[in-house]
């Protein structure tokens, strides 16, 4: 009997092979590894804006609806909580993109508003944080470009026969591209310049 079900086992393990089982799995945690560096960029983001918020505060006294508008954009997406697991939960990814782009709209406007505060832009501390958030703005539009490039590959890669005969047999669908329509705004990030010339006649 054993070696009745190895007989049949062998040629089952060489039609999944040859029908793209391993490739499936090799794209699905690739995507996966894509969306946990994009993860790790927004929450890094996060962690600077409560010492953003800090540096600034004794400066900006007239600008605290903005303030608090920065502080309540973080909260939102510290209770948005996401996992490689959620990827197949729309409502859950639609406002955990709702939460990061209302945090990079009130971080865009802070910085916007730190111009007309000369002082603010000579701290030492406003601007190595300033570097760090530059820094971190470029990473997660890079890490979401490979994540969006995972998610097409992946995509493709179902989609064609006979692979995607193996993808329905074992569950595996087409993944949706989380702001793939508002990937533009999203890479549209905060102007940070410390180096423009003073205002011609001051």
């Amino acid at each position: 009997m054993k070696r009745l079900f190895l007989l049949f086992l062998i040629p089952i393990l060489s039609i999944l092979s040859g029908c793209g089982y391993n490739e499936i799995q090799r794209l699905d945690e690739q995507v996966k590894a894509a969306w946990s560096q994009t993860l790790n960029q927004y929450e890094r983001r996060a962690d600077l804006v409560p010492q953003l918020v800090s540096a600034v505060d004794a400066y900006m006294v007239n600008e605290r609806a903005i303030l608090t508008e920065v502080t309540k954009a973080r909260a939102q997406v510290g209770q948005v909580r996401v996992t490689v697991d959620d990827l197949e939960n729309p409502e859950l990814m639609a406002r955990f993109e709702q939460a990061q782009g209302q945090l990079g709209s009130a971080l865009s406007r802070l910085l916007a508003v730190s111009e007309n505060y000369p002082q603010l832009k000579a701290d030492a501390l406003f601007r190595d944080l300033m570097t760090q958030l530059e820094g971190t703005e470029n990473r997660i539009a890079t890490e979401r470009g490979r994540y969006v490039k995972a998610v097409q590959e992946y995509n493709v890669y179902i989609r064609q026969f006979p692979t995607l005969i193996t993808a329905k047999i074992f569950g595996y669908g087409v993944k949706a591209n989380y702001g793939v329509e508002r990937e533009q705004e999203l890479m549209r990030r905060p102007e940070v310049n410390f180096s423009r010339p003073a205002s011609e006649g001051g």
